[in-house]
């Protein structure tokens, strides 16, 4: 009996390869030696066995330990044999052959034709108050339904599915791959098993129609933009008895006129005149249910900030609603007449005095 190569050397790598280090060599050695690639070579499919076992021993942290440790010897004792020919190769690596020869080697049965439907996504726009108080609208949706007519068996009434003919309702053909046997899809069925020999004509045999059908929403209170509801079983039917998909609505939310949201809180900025922040006054502010009184004190500045409390958006985790945070905005007049001119300058002579003693007063001060 020839002595075994060291499985190292088969595949080219060092005795600390990795795991992707060893599955790169192995591919680069299958594709070299395999065996449609080199028909009728018994040195290539020997090599191509080779390859098969060292990467199926150094692959497993357990027999590369072992192997490393014992060498071959070791393995025999554990009762590794090698392969015992190319359905091994095949049931053990599947994914690379299908990586490079587009099949697997693994065997299996035929699928489950239920699919679930897909999901669909509604956008919806709503006004500035009906995002903050939340509203009720029903909207249309295209969608997939079950056929009424085969009640979503694809199959005209009084028929149903058969066995495929191509793969005898196995889901997988056989076919010859050089020298060895391998299964792939049906192309036929599509790996289900069955074929409809008399399709519905009211779906053509998809079990499911294309309707457009009305959804109720209930929009909570303290939705933004950018808030996203989802109905459980509102998308589209799913095929064969497999259950719907759901309904995503992405909201939109349009902008207001006279308030701007922060989260919870509502921000409005308030016109007043220089004589109402200098002297005083009360206003009426408007706020997202009605009006407030606002008191504003005297020698109000520009800028300044007041606050209603619980006046603003309710959230949407507590219910608790933010702030209305009123800002004032101190008006300068661009027209005045002969009086208002007069008596602005006799104010404005006065303060002048005010602030010429105020500046002679620091001015000492600073001596």
């Amino acid at each position: 009996m020839a002595q075994k190569r060291d499985y190292y050397e088969i595949l080219g790598v060092a005795k600390n390869a990795s795991e992707s280090d060893l599955k790169s060599a192995y591919r680069k050695q299958a594709l070299k030696y395999h065996p449609d690639r080199n028909p009728g070579d018994k040195e290539a499919e020997d090599m191509f066995k080779e390859a098969a076992e060292a990467y199926e021993v150094l692959q497993d942290p357990k027999k590369r330990r072992i192997y490393d440790q014992y060498g071959h010897q070791g393995l025999e004792g554990s009762g590794f044999s090698g392969f015992g020919g190319f359905e091994d190769i095949f049931s053990s690596f599947g994914d690379i052959f299908e990586d490079f020869f587009g099949f697997s080697g693994k065997r299996g049965s035929s699928r489950s034709r239920a699919r679930r439907g897909d999901d669909l996504r509604f956008d919806i726009n709503l006004a500035f108050m009906e995002g903050a108080f939340g509203v009720e609208k029903e909207i249309t949706v295209q969608k997939k339904a079950v056929c009424t007519e085969c009640e979503g068996t694809g199959c005209e009434k009084g028929t149903s599915t058969e066995n495929c003919a191509s793969c005898g309702g196995r889901g997988q053909v056989t076919r010859t791959q050089g020298f060895f046997t391998v299964s792939t899809t049906c192309p036929t069925c599509n790996g289900e098993g069955r074929t409809i020999a008399h399709p519905c004509r009211g779906c053509r045999g998809s079990g499911t129609v294309k309707i457009a059908k009305k959804v109720m929403l209930k929009i909570p209170a303290g939705v933004d933009a950018g808030s996203r509801l989802r109905l459980t079983g509102e998308g589209e039917a799913g095929s064969y008895g497999g259950p719907p998909g759901d309904l995503y609505v992405f909201i939109h939310v349009e902008p207001h006129e006279f308030f701007k949201r922060n989260d919870t809180d509502v921000i409005c900025v308030i016109p007043i005149t220089f004589i109402q922040a200098a002297l005083g006054d009360k206003i009426n502010v408007p706020t997202l249910e009605d009006e407030k009184e606002l008191v504003i004190p005297h020698g109000t500045q520009p800028g300044a900030i007041f606050r209603f409390h619980n006046l603003g958006i309710p959230s949407l985790k507590n219910r608790q609603r933010g702030d209305q945070i009123i800002q004032v905005d101190v008006k300068t007049p661009t027209s005045l007449n002969k009086k208002q001119e007069e008596l602005l300058r006799e104010f404005a002579r006065i303060e002048s005095g005010k602030l010429s003693k105020k500046f002679k007063s620091m001015l000492k001060g600073g001596r």
